[in-house]
This record gives structure tokens, C-alpha cells and sequence, in this order.
């Protein structure tokens, strides 16, 4: 019974749709800025290949020859493992972290989503409408002393009216309560 009701749930669920409406959302505020982004490369571009092309490739040899001299010379065999042992418990910890973040993320864009779809439908303006309803107070009901007088006038209306429900369910209260003492008398 529990796989069907995860099951409904899962089917019924809109959330991943949300999702994926708000990736779309996303998507194409990013590509609106690509052409500005190329703009900027193309006239980097000139300036980084010159760069590039003045670079010795015996200096940036002798440096990358250097650097893994220094790695590998720093390395001890008797703290590799235990190195190792961090390492992998380090990474326990970030994968965690990560799934934290993941969900995260995962709701933001579900809740932008969401927002997307309802600005699709026009139900923004809706939305609007129901927090102004429920901002604005409702008229003032009268308090619960004075409803006592007003239901104990309902019930001597109702005896007259034997066709009122509330009323006569009461009555076959009393009658149950009279007939309970007369039976203990």
C-alpha cells in the first residue's frame, strides 16, 4: 500500500514540471546575455592570442617542471594513507554537502518555476487579488457571549418548528439524558 501511495504522490507531484519550467526560465535569461558575452571575447580575443604567442614554451616548460619536482618531492610514503583515509572522509563530508545544496537548489528553481507557470497563466494577477482578500478584514461576527441568547432563541424557535435538524438533535439529547435518570430513580 505504501509503493501506491508513493507512487500517487510521485504521479501527482507537479514539482519536477515546476522544475523544468523554471530551468527553461532560466535558460533563456542566460542566453539573452550570450550575445554581449561574444561581444566581450571578440574583442579579448586579440589581446590574449598575442599573449599566448609571446609566451616562451621553454619557460612555461621549466615551470610546470618545477612545480610537479616540488609535488612530487613533498610526498611521504608513511602519511600517504593515512592522507588517503582524510581524503576520502573529506569527501564524504562534501558529498553531503553537496546533496544539501542540490536540494536546495532544486526547490529554488521549482518555486522560480512555479512562479514562471503562473505568470504564463496570467494567475500573478490572481494571486494578487486572493492576498487582497485575505489582508482586508472580514466584517466583524458577533462574539461568542453573545451568540449564547441568540442559539438559546433559536431553540425555542426551533420547538416550535419541529422540521429544524440542529434543534431537534438537541432535543433527543435531553430526552435521552431525562429518560437515563428516570431509569436510575
Amino acid at each position: 500500500m505504501a509503493i501506491a501511495d508513493d507512487l500517487k504522490k510521485t504521479l501527482t507531484d507537479p514539482t519536477p514540471l515546476y522544475f523544468a519550467a523554471g530551468t527553461a526560465d532560466l535558460a533563456v535569461q542566460q542566453a539573452k546575455k550570450v550575445p554581449a558575452l561574444i561581444e566581450q571575447l571578440r574583442t579579448e580575443a586579440p589581446a590574449r592570442i598575442e599573449a599566448v604567442k609571446n609566451t616562451d614554451p621553454k619557460a612555461v616548460q621549466e615551470a610546470v617542471t618545477a612545480k610537479v619536482t616540488e609535488v612530487f618531492g613533498s610526498i611521504d610514503p608513511k602519511k600517504l594513507g593515512e592522507t588517503a583515509q582524510d581524503l576520502a572522509l573529506r569527501g564524504v563530508g562534501v558529498a553531503a554537502e553537496y546533496a544539501v545544496r542540490a536540494k536546495e537548489t532544486y526547490d529554488k528553481v521549482a518555486e522560480h518555476g512555479e512562479q514562471t507557470v503562473r505568470a504564463w497563466r496570467g494567475e500573478v494577477a490572481d494571486e494578487i487579488v486572493d492576498i487582497a482578500g485575505a489582508v482586508e478584514p472580514e466584517p466583524v461576527r458577533e462574539p461568542a457571549p453573545a451568540e449564547a441568547p441568540a442559539e438559546a432563541a433559536a431553540e425555542a424557535d426551533a420547538e416550535e418548528k419541529p422540521a429544524a435538524k440542529k434543534p431537534a438533535a438537541r432535543r433527543g439529547t435531553a430526552k435521552k439524558a431525562a429518560a437515563g435518570t428516570g431509569e436510575e430513580a
